[in-house]
């Protein structure tokens, strides 16, 4: 390989690849494509078929698609991009990322329309003819059985019902018939071998079965070499099924979004795909539709249902001005909304791109494992020549059976369940995290949560929603709705985070709203105008107290609300205290639920906020966390820091902005989105859906994906120790060892399959 490259003139080329099912595989694209001239590093995601080459200056594409095509494999350009400078891997980010972003200057939903690549969420063309498909089908989406996989395992087994056929009517010509069996399904994986030999690997998994192969027809043992190739052939067809299985887990996601969508115009609506919807497109959207894109409601309500999306199973009612995601369902009304994101930034679009790249980032124990296996192959192949040639050599043994058994260690040995052991899982895991809007980037994020020990929590639209609402309303003199009623009235056309609270209160009650006359606000104290003839005020206490005698039983009520760290405005009307209204930044429905979920394994939770110490110390209690409060963004960076030196390992969940140095401090920074840039981009993960319950899922998730790790690899390296031992002491021979080695592929695969299952 070439020199390190300067970073900043490292930019990145994205390929697809057809035919690759299993890490055995990325690893020979990864050492072939290293080989090149002015290749940096090489990237590749089994799951996602996908490959990523970093590069200084151009890339000679030309030469990485026939390294790649020489291999067996498919491939075409995807995409291109630049790298970011920073020389941290993707996992690294997010810490980067965050100090680093305005964003403040993004739209209303977060979005930067001009930072993605359009084309990526886009499956291009796969090549037909350039490269010799052997190693499985370069059409995404294709049946198994129709692969050319499958149709090379379809003629070696049939060439071996019919040397058999063949060997039982004629007996003197079943050694010929069953070599020629064995040369239809043998001839390309030795071609396979030699191709990833030449490229760099030569202890290849195609090179152990080549040498075995052939092994045994030197020893007479022809027929048995050749039902031993039709089964490997078995295997991999079998590990290509699996790897499908992941691969549509995720391509699901992104067929959820509808193909076609209804565009309003002058002339009317109009159909066409919503590939092509623009942004600034209004969309109409009936009873029982799939939503098309991003966007924003305009006209119309109705209950939306984002269980495909979400995981959540009751609809949420939405209406003007609200947000609405891609591949959710309008259940009861007709909407249009004003379209905020084209065909390849949507929400979904995004979770699709993120999971592939972050199935390119290796966890620590999936590199640990590609290390072993490196060494394990060639010392299976030493072990095989030893026991093959000293029994014969020190104590007199038979050659032929001691090189039976040497050549069925070989067998045994292939390392193809140890090596998909790890990576299986995690794509599993990053898979069905990212179905449930847990994102996280890359397998060491995955890995790492199952440390951490203590969360640290951002108050303001992380615990809470981030917008005040009305929780006590007290009348004097009226009832509550007349005191609501006044005081929506003075607020009406406020944008102010309390008049806000105070008309959605209104309108959820179903309150009117009169109009008010000569309406006004008094800088630093409240509102005043006049309601029906009525001489309305609305505004703090103590403004409130120059304008009416405030009673001791209603300070004394204002205290007790201001106490449970509410704002209390104070409604005066014709010069008399008509009433209270308590306003708070509530904590979001699941957060008591989510923080009890972290103690319950066995993790510290701290909240660390801004707000003043009363509000926060109210909060904290109704949700049972410790609370540091009155916090500058460098005193919640110092007490990350603390934490981490009390041995702690800290995960920081904020809102991406103001937490930038703790997120960037914490072992793991988690983003509060929405489906905002903000959720995708930044930190090391992301909670999609602002559930606070989804920090216990992902260490849950995390946990649950490294136990089927150590079960994959008890029994990768179980399968094969038992019948390491068998085959020395003469009782297995070659079928067991591959089916040893089949059986525990296939064992190994299922078993991370079912992560895909995982409900949290």
């Amino acid at each position: 390989m070439t020199a390190p490259l300067k970073l900043a003139s490292i930019r990145q080329t994205r390929f697809r690849i057809g035919g690759m099912d299993c890490a055995s595989c990325a690893a020979k694209i990864d050492t072939a494509v290293r080989r090149l001239d002015g290749v940096a590093d090489v990237s590749v995601s089994v799951t996602g078929a996908s490959m990523t080459v970093s590069h200084g200056g151009a890339l000679p594409e030309d030469k990485v698609l026939q390294q790649v095509a020489r291999l067996g494999y498919g491939i075409v350009k995807a995409e291109a991009r630049t790298a970011p400078v920073s020389g941290k891997t993707r996992a690294d980010h997010g810490h980067d990322d965050l100090e680093g972003h305005d964003h403040e200057g993004r739209d209303h939903e977060g979005h930067d329309h001009a930072s993605h690549n359009h084309d990526a969420g886009k499956q291009p063309a796969w090549p037909t003819a350039e490269a010799a498909h052997l190693h499985g089908d370069a059409e995404p989406g294709q049946p198994w059985w129709r692969t050319r996989r499958a149709m090379l395992t379809l003629a070696c087994a049939a060439a071996l019902v019919a040397a058999y056929g063949i060997g039982h009517l004629f007996p003197a010509a079943e050694r010929w018939v069953f070599l020629a069996a064995l040369l239809v399904g043998l001839m390309p994986i030795a071609r396979r071998a030699l191709m990833a030999a030449l490229a760099g690997t030569p202890f290849s998994i195609e090179m152990l079965m080549t040498i075995a192969a052939a092994g045994a027809v030197m020893i007479g043992a022809t027929e048995e070499a050749a039902a031993v190739v039709v089964l490997f052939l078995i295997g991999e067809l079998l590990e290509g099924v699996a790897a499908g299985r992941a691969r549509a887990s995720i391509q699901g996601l992104a067929d959820l979004v509808p193909k076609t969508a209804l565009v309003e115009g002058a002339g009317g609506t109009a159909e066409v795909p919503a590939e092509n919807l623009a942004v600034g497109d209004v969309i109409v959207v009936r009873p029982g539709d799939r939503i098309p894109a991003d966007g924003e409601i305009v006209e119309g309500s109705s209950d939306i249902d984002e269980a495909p999306v979400t995981g959540e199973s009751t609809p949420r009612r939405k209406g003007i001005a609200e947000i609405v995601f891609a591949g959710t369902i309008s259940t009861d009304g007709v909407l249009k909304v004003r379209v905020t994101a084209a065909a390849s930034d949507n929400t979904i679009a995004r979770v699709v791109r993120l999971v592939e790249e972050a199935q390119e980032a290796k966890a620590p124990t999936e590199r640990f494992i590609d290390r072993f296996s490196r060494i394990y192959t060639p010392a299976v192949l030493a072990v095989g020549a030893l026991v093959a040639l000293l029994p014969p050599l020190l104590i007199g043994g038979d050659w032929s059976a001691w090189i039976y058994k040497g050549l069925a260690i070989l067998l045994i040995g292939c390392p193809c369940a140890l090596v998909i052991s790890t990576p299986a899982a995690i794509a599993a895991g990053l898979a069905t995290g990212a179905r449930r809007g847990l994102l996280m980037k890359g397998g060491a994020v995955l890995e790492g949560f199952r440390r951490i020990t203590a969360v640290a929590f951002d108050k303001t639209g992380t615990l809470t929603a981030g917008k005040p609402v009305v929780t006590d309303i007290v009348a004097y003199g009226r009832d509550e709705r007349t005191v609501l009623v006044l005081a929506a009235a003075l607020e009406q056309g406020s944008s102010h985070p309390l008049a806000v609270a105070i008309l959605g209160r209104a309108k959820a009650d179903r309150a009117p709203v009169p109009p008010a006359l000569a309406a006004k606000a008094i800088s630093g104290k409240g509102v005043e105008g006049s309601v029906g003839g009525v001489a309305v005020f609305l505004g703090s206490g103590s403004a409130a107290a120059e304008r009416a005698v405030m009673t001791e039983a209603q300070r004394l009520a204002v205290d007790s609300l201001n106490g449970q760290g509410k704002t209390v405005s104070v409604l005066v009307a014709d010069g008399v205290v008509a009433g209270l209204i308590a306003m708070r930044d509530e904590p979001r429905p699941d957060a008591a639920a989510g923080i009890a979920a972290l103690k319950a394994e066995g993790i510290r939770t701290v909240m660390l906020t801004g707000d003043n110490r009363r509000t926060a110390e109210a909060i904290a209690a109704s949700l049972g966390i410790e609370a540091r409060a009155e916090l500058l963004p460098q005193d919640k960076q110092r007490i990350v820091g603390e934490l981490q030196r009390e041995g702690l390992k800290v995960a920081k969940v904020g809102d991406g902005i103001n937490d930038a140095p703790a997120l960037a401090a914490a072992d793991i920074g988690i983003a509060m989105g929405g489906g905002t840039d903000v959720a995708l981009e930044t930190a090391n993960a992301a909670i999609l859906h602002g559930r606070v319950m989804d920090v216990a899922r992902m260490v849950r998730l995390s946990r649950a994906v490294m136990a089927n790790i150590g079960q994959n690899i008890t029994v990768a390296l179980g399968l094969k120790a038992v019948f390491l031992v068998t085959t020395i002491a003469g009782i297995t021979g070659l079928w067991p060892a591959i089916l040893a080695d089949t059986g525990a592929t296939v064992l190994v695969t299922a078993n991370a399959m079912r992560l895909l299952r995982w409900r949290g």
